[in-house]
């Protein structure tokens, strides 16, 4: 196929360039934002990664090992040393004709320095000429275990462990018995003014909670409830704006053919409900389910508030907070407990992702 000259060699198909070109360039174009759209992921990802790896890191590290980070390597690692002589010597990496090897430091000199085999300590001596200041120690893998156990024993952290983990499920529990009903009725149920009752529950998403933060810890203090478990679990028993709009929007997507059917053969709405509708919404309800999870392990304010001056109480979001207090000068012990904190959180989420990702595409939040 001849191609004139200065014509451009765009592929062709019966020798027409009129009609691919255009979807050439359309392809770049899509190509490029397709790119542009990909590297602004990665670099948000590892913005928000950045701050979870040097937890991860820090949290495997002990004092000396973070100061060293100042001017050596990031992970935790300890420069190598051998038993030379009844003491113990640095191992460095030392040019010599060409080749790089690893020695022990046995004599340091400003001119020279007498190495030894760090495999053979009682060998011959090998003398090198140079500053030996600009040589680069040898590190080996030492990562500092023991915090999680110094962080396990010093905090009761099994006692802190059973009360998020009570705290939170219960209120699961009543989260999702009482939503699932609410979202229930307003999906299927036609109910006077409905319209209107929904409109006016999900305007309360909308209203701060420091603005009924002291009349409802004034009404839990007059019936007796601060200082219990009571103000974090009861309230949830009564239904979430939130959780309602997911539960419903899910709802109202399953057919009603299916309503009228199990109806035909004598089943009630309490029959339908637990025979039909929540049979086919295991995804978004387990989508609430770890969204209330993930809410009561990270609450402070509020656990901090009615279980203060009771460290029995405490959920893990108090007790890691006030740990920090304590050890404010030693950052691994500190990072090694939000690690041990956020390990029950993050191992749901990553069994349940299936599920969870699956209830948001179809509650229609994705959109």
């Amino acid at each position: 196929m001849a191609v004139a000259r200065g014509a451009p060699a765009y592929p062709t198909i019966g020798g027409s360039y009129a009609n691919t070109a255009p979807h050439y360039r359309r392809g770049l174009r899509r190509m490029g934002l397709y790119g542009t759209v990909t590297l602004f992921a990665s670099l948000v990802l590892t913005a928000f990664l950045m701050h979870f790896a040097y937890m991860l890191v820090t949290s495997f590290k002990d004092r000396d090992q973070i100061v060293a980070s100042a001017t050596g390597p990031i992970l935790p690692v300890d420069p190598l040393t051998v038993e030379v002589g009844g003491r113990q010597v640095p191992v460095y990496r030392v040019p010599i004709d060409g080749e790089v090897r690893e020695l022990a430091l046995v004599r340091p000199g400003r001119r020279e320095s007498v190495f030894v085999d760090p495999e053979d300590p009682a060998g011959a001596e090998v003398v090198w000429e140079g500053a030996w200041r600009t040589l680069k120690p040898v590190y080996v893998w030492a990562p500092r275990t023991g915090n999680f156990a110094a962080v396990w024993n010093g905090i009761a952290f099994p006692r802190l462990l059973f009360n998020t983990a009570f705290i939170a499920f219960t209120g699961m529990v009543g989260t999702l018995v009482s939503c699932v009903m609410v979202a229930y009725a307003f999906a299927r149920f036609p109910l006077p003014f409905k319209g209107a009752m929904f409109m006016v529950l999900i305007a309360t998403i909308i209203l701060p909670k420091q603005v009924l933060l002291v009349p409802t810890y004034a009404f839990f203090d007059a019936i007796g409830w601060t200082g219990t478990w009571l103000p974090l679990i009861v309230p949830h028993f009564f239904a979430n704006a939130f959780n309602v709009f997911l539960l419903r929007q899910y709802f109202m997507q399953l057919p009603r053919e299916l309503d009228e059917a199990a109806m035909i053969d004598g089943a009630g709405p309490a029959r339908v409900l637990t025979s039909v509708v929540i049979p086919q919404s295991y995804p978004v309800i387990i989508a609430v389910a770890l969204f209330h999870i993930v809410f009561a392990w990270n609450d402070y304010f509020e656990p901090l508030l009615y279980t203060l001056g009771k460290p029995s109480l405490h959920p893990i979001s108090v007790g890691i907070q006030q740990y920090n207090f304590i050890y404010s000068q030693q950052p691994h012990l500190i990072q090694a407990t939000a690690l041990l904190g956020m390990v029950v959180p993050v191992l749901l989420f990553f069994f349940s992702q299936r599920f969870f990702m699956r209830g948001i595409v179809i509650t229609g939040v994705e959109k």
